[in-house]
């Protein structure tokens, strides 16, 4: 059941980075390489490079 639960979560957090993705503007989604689109969509940590092209729109804690 619990394995159940981490695909959800899973699939949550993509839904939402999806969304996320979808509304940057899109000068800053051709600005990214396919590889650092799916590290946007899917990794768990970012290169700092990936930061630095979407410093704008990141809010730090």
């Amino acid at each position: 059941m619990k394995d159940k639960k981490k695909m959800d979560d899973k699939k949550k957090i993509n839904k939402e980075r999806q969304m996320s993705y979808d509304s940057l503007p899109p000068s800053v989604k051709e600005s990214l390489t396919q590889e650092e689109k799916q590290l946007f969509l899917n990794a768990e940590e970012w290169p700092e490079s990936l930061f630095e092209k979407l410093e704008e729109f990141i809010i730090k804690e």
